[in-house]
């Protein structure tokens, strides 16, 4: 892990020169869609359980049961998209320093590792021991980003032959996995007889914790320090989902290759634009088929096309506005966020509960309760969120960037 900086005299808050503008606006809102989970928007509803402007905040702040998407199902997809994105642009930037390939290869080795780690070391926090916990959006990216650089290096067409060997292999696997026998014990592995999410007839194949992903876990899981025992996730995610997450990076690199390649312009945009529609347009065709539903814990295969469909798209839409345009003053508060993305998820994961106890401390709860306690946790929520961002905005200006 390394800080880069940059000096001079005017540090202000422009975009870095040599940065793609749209990719680093897109990551801010990705990341401030993160940050913002500590606004806790989603109680508003319970206060207002009539309020069809409170229901839509409580579905878009809160991931889905099973098939589905919301707002917030769309942080960890569009995260890994993004790293993709960034790869074709951070390999030729190495390539100008004269760095081989090998040194290339041993530095993505190295940060697949660290990426592991510290997603691992993120979900330990206030735990007595390690937490081996694989389904970490950074570990999950580890796991598979050695893989992406070396695909990286191919050709479209191969890059795209291993999106579709990656998504048809892991549709067979599910499809051709028994389904549980009758009068199967569903409370065994943490889901409810009467939940009804429960998908029925082929569908079935992608039901929560009873698919080889969870079979898998079983066995993997218990092969660290596990107290009690691992018998499922409670929300029905899995380690294998890092394969089909794979699948969703490589797209994000084709993504980055068009924008790295192609030139500014309108076609370029529209070849995008329309790309992601395509995706997302299958993804959903497949779910509403009934072939492979779109389901974000498990990351079904089409869930990969589905939610990189919307990444292309919204991707695209920045281009246009930000690079083509050059329309980004009204971006500047999310540019400061998306240009230190590994430091705002850190201090997303450990910084939160102590500066809301700083807050507290030094404005005591009067300060935040001036609307009632209906709206507490969304002040204090948004205080915390600007000091974060406060930090964020301090790191920029002194052009330090934390890198992996």
């Amino acid at each position: 892990m390394s800080a880069s900086l940059a000096t001079g005299n005017q540090l202000d808050s422009r975009p870095i020169v040599g940065r793609q503008t749209s990719i680093d606006v897109f990551r801010g809102i990705v990341m401030f869609l993160m940050l913002a989970e500590v606004m806790q928007l989603m109680t508003l509803v319970q206060s207002f359980p009539e309020s069809l402007w409170a229901q839509w905040l409580a579905f878009h702040t809160t991931h889905v049961e099973w098939v589905g998407c919301s707002l917030h199902d769309m942080i960890q997809p569009g995260f890994s998209f993004l790293v993709g994105v960034s790869l074709p642009f951070s390999i030729a930037a190495r390539k100008a320093k004269g760095m081989t390939f090998g040194a290339m290869a041993r530095h993505a080795f190295f940060r697949s590792v660290i990426l592991i780690l510290l997603g691992i070391a993120l979900r330990s926090l206030g735990r007595a021991q390690t937490n081996f916990f694989f389904v970490d959006t950074l570990t999950q990216i580890g796991l598979g980003y050695f893989a992406l650089f070396w695909i990286a290096h191919w050709s479209r067409a191969a890059q795209v032959f291993a999106i579709s060997i990656i998504l048809i292999g892991y549709w067979s696997l599910f499809a051709a996995w028994p389904l549980p026998r009758e009068h199967f014990d569903w409370s065994s592995v943490g889901v409810p007889e009467d939940w009804p999410h429960m998908l029925t007839g082929f569908a079935a194949h992608w039901n929560k914790n009873a698919n080889p992903a969870w079979y898998f876990d079983v066995w993997f899981m218990n092969l660290f320090p596990q107290s009690p025992s691992f018998k499922f996730n409670g929300g029905g995610y899995s380690t294998l989902n890092f394969i089909p997450t794979l699948a969703t990076m490589i797209l994000g690199v084709l993504a980055g290759r068009i924008l790295k390649e192609y030139p500014k312009s309108l076609a370029t945009f529209g070849t995008m634009f329309l790309s992601g529609l395509l995706l997302f347009l299958t993804g959903w065709a497949l779910g509403e088929a009934g072939i492979c539903p779109v389901v974000k814990r498990i990351w079904t295969p089409s869930w990969v096309l589905y939610s990189g469909g919307i990444s292309f798209v919204f991707l695209s839409i920045l281009f246009l506005i930000c690079d083509i345009w050059r329309f980004y003053i009204w971006s500047w508060p999310l540019l400061i966020i998306g240009s230190n993305s590994i430091a705002a998820y850190v201090m997303s994961g450990t910084m939160k509960a102590p500066i809301k106890a700083f807050l507290i401390r030094h404005l005591g709860d009067s300060a935040f309760m001036a609307a009632g306690s209906t709206w507490y946790p969304i002040f204090l929520g948004a205080a915390v969120l600007v000091v974060i961002w406060l930090i964020l905005y301090w790191l920029y200006r002194q052009r330090v960037f934390i890198r992996i």
